[in-house]
């Protein structure tokens, strides 16, 4: 994979020389300054940065990643409040120069400019993407003003119905997607396609059938309307191919955002979850013996780990409803090495690398929920066809990762032959397939699990949890500093939408 990433590495000049009194204008200008910056920029950096850890509640809640511990790695291992961890999708996207203000200055600057109408369109869809993340994570947030204070000096934004904000994702994305046209200039600045037309404009019907299956369990009506949008070939058509995937390729200069979580000072302290480990060693999943491992000495650095156990019947997930003291009481306790815990990892030498990749849409997941659209009348194609496609391309996916997580042809098929498609069951199994595909995206992950209810996970029965928790997190609660620097359109979210509370369903999931 070969795909680079550019950076704007001074996005001060975004504000541009500042002229001084009259007569001394043309002293004070320094003649070598860059008075603006081409937007291409800007939106390389909003794809950059949409790549944000999700570690401490996202994958902790789908029960992907686990950790005993209190303190600084607590969240949704314990369904316990932890305003640092809660925190930061919110503060990551909201940013100054994260994604929220970057696309919206990017789509001030262009909406105007025929000639760079590509970008104003990408960057239309790339900012729902971004607002699909901060509604499914919190609920109602800043949207029709958020990123203004610069352009506007709105400095202290107005919470949105969460509705309203979702049905203007879905304009955006049906508007945005229509409106890209290749016989106009192309973004070679992009970081995801170069610029390529009908591979954003298969991104774009992509992300507009995610966001229409949210609305499965509230308006169904409304879900087959933007499904048949989305499925339109005449629009453009969705993802067909792994090459279609939207990610990030990181490199040992620019590391993935958990590259600390896993290869960092908190290696020998995560582990991956119970059910996660049981449910593809139960059915013999070959993505478990790239994905797992049992390292000798699981808190040293990689180099020093020793030997690496990938085994998949020697791995053991580390269960949930437990601290770092009460997990020795949990059944089966493989015991400890040192200060780690004989639980299964991570493989550092694949999907835990420094420079893995961050995907945020891939074809294998737009498959999958095609899949469930078909299988709920919304629209036409071969369900199992579908299943077996998203299957098959998040298992090559793998190789993606590193040449040794590579998965064989054969080892795919003779899987999907061992567990194969059962139309009764079409749902669940999606939607559990969709779990696995999903690994590492923890937003989508969880936003698909609270959707469709699957897969059935075991509550997590931890003691000290959180009181607004009944069975799983629901959303995640606003930052602190909201409620004291933003304090009257904080009250007024909270007013309209319910208790900030980590309990409250975003609008989708009632």
């Amino acid at each position: 994979m070969k795909r680079l990433f550019i950076y704007a590495a001074t996005l001060a000049l975004l504000a541009g020389a500042s002229s001084c009194d009259s007569g001394f204008e043309e002293v004070n200008k320094n003649p070598v300054l860059a008075t603006s910056i081409d937007p291409i920029y800007l939106f390389s950096n909003a794809e950059f940065s949409s790549a944000i850890a999700t570690q401490n509640y996202q994958l902790q809640i789908v029960q992907q990643i686990n950790t005993p511990y209190t303190g600084v790695l607590e969240g949704g291992n314990h369904n316990a409040l932890s305003d640092p961890n809660s925190n930061a999708n919110f503060n990551s996207l909201y940013l100054q120069n994260g994604p929220v203000n970057l696309l919206t200055t990017v789509i001030a600057q262009t909406k105007d400019l025929p000639a760079r109408s590509n970008l104003y369109n990408m960057s239309r869809i790339w900012k729902a993407y971004v607002f699909m993340v901060l509604v499914d994570t919190y609920g109602d947030v800043p949207y029709f003003q958020a990123g203004k204070g610069f352009l506007e000096q709105i400095n202290l934004p107005k919470y949105d119905d969460q509705k309203a904000i979702y049905d203007d994702i879905l304009k955006e994305l049906s508007e945005g997607t229509k409106g890209l046209d290749a016989a106009k200039p192309i973004e070679a600045g992009d970081l995801f396609f170069k610029g390529n037309i009908a591979q954003w404009k298969k991104l774009g019907n992509s992300l507009l059938l995610r966001a229409a299956m949210r609305y499965s369990k509230i308006d169904q009506a409304k879900a087959k309307q933007y499904v048949a949008v989305a499925t339109d070939a005449a629009n453009g058509g969705l993802q067909s191919a792994n090459a279609d995937n939207a990610l990030i390729a990181f490199n040992s200069t620019f590391n993935h955002p958990l590259a600390n979580y896993f290869q960092g000072t908190e290696r020998g302290n995560v582990y991956l979850g119970a059910a996660f480990v049981s449910s593809l060693k139960t059915t013999a999943d070959p993505r478990l013996r790239v994905i797992s491992v049992k390292y000798e000495t699981p808190g040293n650095p990689i180099a020093t780990a020793g030997a690496e156990d990938t085994n998949p019947a020697n791995q053991e997930g580390m269960p949930y409803g437990y601290n770092e003291s009460t997990i020795a009481n949990a059944p089966g306790f493989p015991g400890k090495i040192g200060s780690a815990f004989k639980y299964s990892q991570i493989n550092r030498r694949t999907l835990g690398k420094i420079d893995a990749p961050e995907f945020f849409i891939t074809y294998s997941q737009t498959s999958l929920l095609l899949a469930e659209a078909v299988q709920r009348g919304w629209a036409t194609g071969d369900v199992k066809a579908l299943y077996e496609a998203g299957v098959k391309a998040h298992m090559a996916q793998m190789a993606s990762y590193d040449v040794s997580a590579t998965i064989p042809d054969a080892s795919q098929t003779a899987y999907l032959t061992a567990n194969p498609f059962v139309p009764a069951k079409a749902l669940q199994q999606i939607n559990e397939q969709y779990w696995i595909s999903s690994f590492l995206n923890g937003s989508e992950a969880w936003a698909n699990f609270r959707r469709s209810g699957f897969p059935a996970l075991p509550v997590n029965t931890y003691p000290g949890k959180d009181p607004s928790v009944k069975d799983f997190i629901k959303r995640l609660v606003y930052p602190v500093r909201e409620r004291s620097v933003n304090e009257a359109n904080y009250n007024e979210a909270v007013a309209r939408m319910g208790p900030d509370e980590l309990g409250t369903p975003v609008f989708w999931d009632k």
